[in-house]
């Protein structure tokens, strides 16, 4: 079934394969009918010395090869065309599945694994369909096709085909399908040396900090070992095929060449029939000579399709409900939690408990807690990354499910924990947040996230072309370029999931102060008391449970954890001169 539903998408090119196809089956015939004409020019010609005869047929046989040659080229420009054609089309739909996938699906499918098969596997299909359109249809045909013209000839001599090549299609049968199981093995431990090779060259900066390089390497030595030794396996397996179908096929041969001399003495067979069985016959070996290549090619490309239809069919669990509307938008930016829940697909441990809290619009609210207590889960249920196990979560007092996903998104300005940017220009990384947006919009979000001077100063502006991930800039300038391309997009909700981390005390005072410019709601998770200072609302957490919820003054006469907290970053003497700095600030 999976194998079916990949080669669907073979159905616009059917015009392209039909003409392969068809030319194909012109060298097929060709080639059928040379060793037929061949014992013409031998019984009738060569025997009985008539040499108009030998050159007007030794004439067709050259004006029918040199037909076989141009369809072969030809004929390789259409398989070329649809096999291309067929990649494309399949790496297109990974790509938007990929793009559909939710974290869940990420989680049974990791990274590593998607890049092997949007490769890889794509690229092994693409040369079997090639191949079926070159040579791997015509060697079947042309081992029928042989039989049949050689029992056509002397049915007497080619009687030992019947017995011989049921038996050899039985075997091959048997191999392909031991070959597909050994392949798919193959693939998977692919699958793990591209997630070593991801891990090592994404870490190389902690890798060489700490002097791990021996560990990777042998890492990668192991993973690399696997895979050779699954891959010298299954191909030592499928080289068994031909010495043993060659095996099968002498002796064929052999008989042939016995009883056709009989059968010449007995006058029951002419040479020239005894030459085309044999040459039939040699064909036919030359053919299976090729059938591993053709079954490995043909197990790998099975396994792959298997692989690749497992992406294609994933089912997507985050996706528009029946009962949404698509008028329905985010408008003033109030959120509600209502009794929220929330675990992790196949976990058994809740990482958020019976969340309440209501967020007036254009609010600046802080989220505190220890690391695990369920901050960025929180996060990433309000733009619907995942939905929550339980409780009902609204914006605007509309139930987010009712909403259009990108409807939702398009305006949440999201900055996650990891500052992540794109391989390209600063002018490319902020229009990623907001395809349409003016120089003045670029300008405006750049000054407002702090980071204006830096590209002032890089030597192409805007046209400055980033490295892989932003490596060519400091921390805290990716946190700011991050931020800049958030607040492009003029967001309703702003989530700054500890995305001030990096910056000086001075530097995000400008930046809090800024976003009071934007009309949005604003969440920021920080570890900073002094950026909680400046929030209207402060959430605390401790192990997903919500334990506080007030401002600062609050907090401080009512949460003992917020003054530990608060004590441990300033200590009891500094209390007073924090407070008055934050009042500097506002």
């Amino acid at each position: 079934m999976f194998l079916l539903r990949v080669i669907s998408y073979l159905k616009p090119y059917r015009w392209a394969m039909g003409v392969a196809w068809s030319l194909m089956l012109v060298e097929l015939a060709v080639e059928l009918l040379n060793p037929l004409f061949m014992a013409k020019i031998i019984d009738d010609g060569v025997l009985k010395e008539d040499m108009d005869l030998v050159l007007t047929w030794g004439g067709i046989m050259v004006g029918m090869s040199i037909l076989a040659f141009i369809s072969g080229i030809t004929n390789s420009f259409f398989a070329a065309h649809t096999s291309q054609g067929f990649g494309y089309d399949v790496r297109g739909s990974l790509y938007q599945k990929i793009q559909s996938f939710s974290f869940e699906s990420f989680n049974k499918l990791p990274t590593s694994s998607l890049i092997t098969r949007l490769t890889n596997d794509v690229r092994q299909l693409q040369n079997t369909i090639f191949m079926s359109l070159r040579i791997m249809l015509r060697a079947p045909l042309l081992v029928i096709g042989s039989t049949i013209m050689a029992l056509i000839v002397n049915a007497r001599l080619a009687i030992i085909l019947l017995f011989v090549i049921p038996v050899v299609w039985l075997f091959l049968l048997w191999v392909l399908k031991r070959g597909w199981k050994l392949f798919e093995r193959v693939q998977g431990r692919l699958d793990r040396v591209n997630e070593v090779m991801k891990e090592n060259l994404g870490g190389m900066r902690l890798i060489k900090a700490y002097t791990r390089g021996k560990f990777e390497e042998n890492r990668f030595h192991t993973a690399s070992e696997d895979l050779k030794e699954r891959t010298m396996s299954a191909l030592r397996f499928m080289e068994i095929i031909m010495p043993l179908l060659m095996l099968m096929m002498n002796m064929a041969i052999l008989f042939v060449l016995w009883f056709g001399s009989v059968e010449v003495t007995t006058g029951g067979a002419k040479v020239g029939e005894v030459v085309a069985i044999v040459t039939y016959v040699t064909r036919i070996s030359s053919v299976f000579s090729i059938f591993s290549f053709i079954i490995t090619s043909f197990s790998r490309a099975r396994a792959s399709a298997q692989r690749v239809d497992e992406v294609l069919h994933t089912e997507v669990d985050l996706k528009d409900g029946d009962d949404v509307k698509a008028e329905n938008s985010i408008e003033k930016g109030e959120i509600s939690f209502h009794s929220v829940s929330f675990q992790y697909p196949n976990t058994k441990e809740k990482v958020l408990h019976n969340l309440s809290f209501k967020i007036e619009p254009g609010q600046t609210v802080s989220i505190l807690g220890a690391t695990g207590s369920g901050k960025s889960s929180l996060f990433q249920l309000i733009p619907r990354l995942y939905d929550a196990s339980e409780g009902e979560i609204q914006i605007d007092g509309l139930p987010i499910g009712s909403m259009l996903l990108k409807n939702l998104r398009k305006s949440i300005g999201y900055v996650p924990q990891e500052a992540i940017l794109f391989s390209g220009s600063v002018k490319e990384n902020l229009l990623w947040g907001k395809e349409e947006a003016t120089e003045e919009d670029m300008i405006q979000a750049v000054k407002d996230a702090q980071i204006y001077e830096t590209i002032e100063n890089l030597q192409e502006g805007f046209d400055t072309v980033l490295g892989q991930k932003g490596i060519n800039l400091s921390g805290g300038q990716k946190q700011r370029l991050s931020i800049a391309r958030a607040l492009i997009r003029k967001p309703k909700i702003l989530l700054l999931d500890d995305s001030t981390s990096a910056l000086d005390l001075k530097t995000e005072g400008k930046l809090l102060k800024a976003l009071k410019n934007y009309n949005c709601t604003t969440l920021i998770i920080t570890q900073k008391i002094s950026t909680a200072m400046e929030s209207d609302c402060i959430l605390l957490l401790e192990d997903g449970v919500l334990i506080g919820n007030g401002s600062h003054e609050s907090l401080i006469k009512e949460s003992s954890l917020y003054r530990r907290i608060f004590h441990s970053q300033f200590g009891e003497e500094e209390i007073h001169y924090v407070q008055a700095h934050s009042k500097e600030i506002r």
